[in-house]
């Protein structure tokens, strides 16, 4: 299915069993899901690749009999607008110093759970990537002076997807509401383990309605 923009990237951090991490002191938010809203200017790029491996051809009898494919490693480019500053640090994996606030390297990176929505090309249909396990990397931070135009440095990350148990051990899965079996509830829970959901308010029309909170 063809796509057309960047609708939304959600994320959490996940704990050593593999369950989505609460409460805003370790996670990143109560529920422990970061929708990244227009609030925080949204998300400018989120570029997957290495979906799928090219195959090798092997051959017998002096001719092609089968293709031997090497499992896909997706990585995603992702740049965000305005992160907050102390969700980047628990993503990329560094510890605040209690005594000084300073940042510091850990050597270790989270596991994050990653859920990048976008739209079919009509408009018509919500299409979904969803990584259950993986980690983020922030390579480079590039700083330049500002002239008559501002000089922007956006958060650059990196993830690079790992084997998740709800997705039978592969690194990747694809939902769109174009399938009739398609629940967006059971979506959050496969792919942040650990979700549940919530009944709330909302504010502009009183009702209440179960779902996720997007901020």
């Amino acid at each position: 299915m063809a796509t057309v923009g960047l609708k939304l990237v959600t994320l959490a951090l996940k704990d050593e069993n593999g369950k989505i991490i609460k409460g805003e002191d370790k996670g990143l938010s109560e529920n422990g899901l970061l929708p990244v809203t227009t609030q925080m200017w949204g998300t400018k790029t989120a570029n997957i690749t290495n979906i799928q491996a090219a195959g090798t051809i092997q051959y017998g009898n002096n001719v092609g009999v089968f293709v031997s494919t090497p499992k896909g490693a997706p990585q995603v480019a992702l740049d965000f607008n305005k992160l907050p500053f102390e969700v980047t640090q628990k993503l990329v994996g560094r510890a605040k110093d209690a005594t000084t606030g300073a940042w510091i390297e850990t050597g270790k990176h989270p596991s994050v759970a990653l859920l990048i929505e976008s739209q079919s090309i009509d408009r018509l249909h919500r299409v979904f990537y969803g990584f259950g396990n993986g980690t983020l990397t922030q390579a480079s931070i590039n700083n330049g002076t500002d002239t008559n135009a501002e000089t922007m440095a956006t958060d650059a990350l990196t993830y690079q997807a790992l084997s998740t148990p709800e997705f039978n051990g592969e690194m990747l899965a694809m939902y769109s509401d174009v399938s009739t079996e398609f629940k967006e509830d059971k979506m959050m829970e496969q792919v942040f383990a650990g979700y549940a959901a919530t009944t709330q308010v909302t504010p502009q029309t009183g009702t209440t309605g179960t779902g996720t909170t997007q901020g």
